[in-house]
């Protein structure tokens, strides 16, 4: 369950992503910043880092998967994948990391997709207690629930023209591309104007 806090965020996440995706291999050339479709969550077991996977779509039509992670403190060793940082009213600075290089991410994408996951439950704060935010984006793991979930391997993402590859992970940064990923578990999503579930990352066997 992700709970999230009313508060000002300095910069926004959308003015982060927008002045990052475009120095990505796999923006396409973007410059103009992306318009925003959903986003969807991930809990962290430990409760420390928050997780959150944003699809926008550029002017050129295309939409692109961009996971971000929240954390308190820098990671050590990923300055390499930091976005930003932010100021949040109730948090105080973040550190904002690409979740394809921050393990907690990698571990939770990995786990959702071999138990057949789904993202986590929202509840806004509010003066009368947490309050239920629908989903923009849902996403559901082909596994099975119960099912083993090895240890991630060292995160040392790839980035590719339209996808990034974790071990045996890979993420699609461009989403719609016909991919097929004969035997391997899946992640899909559906969002607004998206009814039919959509590839958005796979686990080789």
């Amino acid at each position: 369950m992700a709970v999230i806090h009313q508060a000002q965020i300095t910069p926004t996440k959308a003015e982060l992503i927008a002045g990052w995706v475009p120095s990505r291999v796999w923006s396409g050339g973007t410059t103009a910043p992306p318009a925003p479709l959903g986003a969807y969550r991930f809990d962290d077991p430990a409760g420390e880092v928050g997780m959150e996977t944003h699809l926008v779509r550029t002017a050129e039509g295309v939409v692109l998967q961009v996971p971000l992670t929240y954390r308190g403190a820098p990671l050590a060793g990923a300055e390499r994948h930091l976005v930003g940082t932010m100021e949040h009213t109730h948090l105080g600075r973040r550190w904002v990391y690409d979740g394809c290089g921050d393990p907690v991410y990698v571990a939770a994408l990995a786990a959702v997709i071999r138990t057949g996951g789904r993202e986590a439950e929202e509840w806004v704060e509010s003066d009368s207690g947490p309050v239920r935010r629908e989903a923009t984006v849902e996403v559901t793991g082909s596994g099975a629930p119960g099912a083993a979930v090895p240890a991630p391997e060292a995160v040392e993402p790839l980035d590719g023209p339209t996808t990034t590859a974790v071990g045996g992970l890979t993420v699609l940064r461009v989403i719609g591309q016909g991919l097929d990923p004969e035997g391997a578990q899946t992640l899909t999503g559906t969002w607004s104007g998206q009814d039919r579930p959509a590839l958005l990352a796979f686990l080789t066997p």
